[in-house]
């Protein structure tokens, strides 16, 4: 191991109990020997340099190339070692320290996400094949945090519970339009449409996931109350009554959460609601991660509280309540990890061996930063009036226990569950 790595690691690793092998052969352990061991190998003298002045970005592409290995421990470990030495006093003094610093003050220019940029950067995500987010998503295919009210829950029980929690906050009425900006594979439109008789229109810029919701919306025979199209929402016309949108406002760009909600207050209806639910973080505004950035989410941006609420303040809108979910999202990538190594030589079949170095690095190191880092979930319910909805917040759990004792059968389905009658989805302006 080369001497500045060493004193790279002696300083940032105070706590914990990391083995690291370097390219010739030879063993350094870092830490205070406290937790779970974690044995990294680095295996060539190229990764062993990069990861000395760029650990964050280095050491998973040293991953995914094989350089790498991690012998003990797992992916999760070493974020786990990472994170939980970061801000411990050590890590001021190294490069990495500068060169996280330096993204954050260019991160501006990273998300210039006009329609175009938009389009391109979903697909290098969301259009991958949906056979491979089926290997390892629940049966509704919901590609976000998953609400575990109990801890047992499994994976499928927890995402039911978020589509209610999401639903008692729309406080959804039959007859209503509602607009689902980022609409994934369907799962949360549809859903409201049978359960409270409403129509939905969906956008999405993935082409992958607009072909599977139509599909589902047509085998549902909810195509005359549910539909979904290949637009982005900066395009749209039409007004609603409710608005919602589920791990779509991650990839807006900071440059542009002003239009994003003056956008939202044109398309909603005066005595309309709106519900986002979005990753962000409990500490101040810091840049995406590099790895994240470049090879999962480009042009992403994980925002702090106080840099959306003036976008909102601004838009003329008005928040009628927020609530944080701490360690949801870290639960559900452990279950997304889980299964994805269950079937991971079914994900090797469909790409490549690099590909799913990748995936699991990426899961694993998502997992770490929702469970030691900053990571959290906003979601955040806006209005237009500050009379719109009741003064307390009882109605939300009225109807969050009403669509459980419906899911799990305990009363006859309503009405709401057959194709009705074709409306308008939305009023024009």
């Amino acid at each position: 191991m080369n001497i500045l790595l060493k004193r790279v690691l002696d300083r940032l690793v105070r706590t914990g109990n990391l083995k690291v092998t370097g390219p010739k052969g030879f063993s350094v352990i870092f830490g205070d020997g406290s937790g779970e061991p974690v044995h990294m190998h680095i295996k060539t003298a190229h990764a062993e340099r990069a990861i000395t002045f760029d650990p964050m970005l280095a050491v998973p592409e040293a991953y995914m190339d094989g350089e790498l290995d991690i012998l003990e421990g797992g992916v999760l470990g070493v974020m786990r070692i990472a994170f939980q030495n970061m801000g411990s006093g050590g890590i001021d003094a190294t490069w990495s320290k500068a060169i996280e610093g330096l993204r954050h003050a260019f991160r501006r220019l990273q998300q210039i996400n006009t329609a175009a940029r938009a389009r391109r950067n979903v697909q290098r995500h969301y259009d991958l094949s949906g056979d491979l987010y089926r290997l390892f998503l629940d049966e509704d295919m919901q590609y976000s945090c998953a609400y575990f009210e109990q801890p047992d829950m499994t994976l499928d029980e927890a995402q039911a519970a978020k589509k209610r929690h999401i639903a008692a906050k729309l406080r959804l009425k039959a007859g209503q339009t509602v607009l689902d900006i980022g609409s994934g594979w369907g799962g949360l439109g549809l859903y409201l449409a049978k359960s409270f008789d409403v129509d939905v229109q969906g956008v999405t810029l993935s082409t992958e996931q607009h072909g599977v919701a139509t599909d589902r919306a047509h085998a549902q025979g909810l195509e005359n109350r549910v539909h979904f199209e290949l637009r982005d929402y900066r395009e749209l016309n039409e007004r609603f009554d409710r608005i919602v949108s589920v791990g779509m406002f991650e990839h807006v760009g900071v440059n542009h959460f002003r239009t994003f909600f003056d956008k939202s207050a044109t398309l909603l209806k005066p005595d309309g609601v709106m519900l986002l639910h979005t990753i962000g973080r409990s500490g101040v505004p810091w840049a995406t991660s590099a790895f994240i950035r470049k090879y999962i989410f480009p042009g992403g941006y994980i925002p702090a509280l106080s840099e959306v609420m003036p976008a909102i303040e601004k838009s003329g809108l008005v928040v009628t309540d927020i609530e944080i979910l701490r360690l949801h999202y870290a639960d559900t990538l452990k279950h997304w990890g889980e299964r994805f190594a269950a079937n991971r030589d079914k994900a090797k079949a469909i790409y490549d061996e690099r590909f799913c170095r990748m995936w699991e690095f990426y899961l694993a190191a998502s997992e770490a930063a929702f469970r030691w880092q900053d990571l959290v979930i906003f979601q955040i319910q806006i209005a237009k009036k500050n009379d719109t909805l009741p003064m307390t917040r009882d109605y939300m759990a009225k109807c969050e226990k009403a669509l459980e004792m419906r899911d799990m059968g305990h009363r006859p389905k309503t009405p709401a569950a057959k194709p009705a009658r074709r409306r308008k989805v939305a009023d024009t302006e």
